[in-house]
């Protein structure tokens, strides 16, 4: 999977692309995708991420990862679309959630980007079903590469 890290704060977070190839290459794996798929991650901090999802959702609050997927069904790569979509994930969210949950700051990023990742590959978790599925995918992508205190 080819990943294009934007970064939009003044932290550095030139360590998560490599981590993020990790997550994208065992996220291939368990979901079976043979094709080579394309995804844009920017990270942003809270002001932009909440200005994006007012204008685009609606929803006048920030929110931790936002994701802009080109096609939002899972028979997605039967298409021969290659790029995904788009990840905003919001530093301050994710620092602020990893305390929050017990983990890793890394942990968390790692998290927000499967989550993006997963939506954007056409899972959701609207229903009891949906979330059910969404979720063990998570674990599955994201266990095997970072435990929750790894820094």
């Amino acid at each position: 999977m080819e990943i294009t890290i934007i970064n939009r704060t003044n932290a550095d977070l030139d360590e998560y692309a490599a981590f993020f190839e990790r997550i994208a290459a065992n996220a291939e794996k368990v979901l079976d995708i043979q094709e080579t798929c394309e995804i844009s991650v920017t990270f942003v901090r809270s002001r932009t991420i909440h200005t994006i999802n007012r204008d685009y959702r609606g929803i006048d609050r920030p929110t931790d990862v936002i994701s802009f997927a080109i096609n939002d069904v899972p028979e997605l790569l039967d298409t021969g679309e290659r790029d995904l979509g788009d990840l905003f994930i919001n530093i301050d969210y994710a620092k602020r959630q990893a305390k929050e949950y017990g983990h890793s700051y890394k942990r968390e990023m790692g998290f927000l980007f499967t989550h993006g990742l997963l939506h954007c590959l056409g899972y959701d978790h609207m229903t009891k079903p949906d979330e059910e599925e969404m979720f063990a995918l998570q674990k599955e992508i994201l266990d095997p590469l970072v435990t929750r205190d790894e820094e």
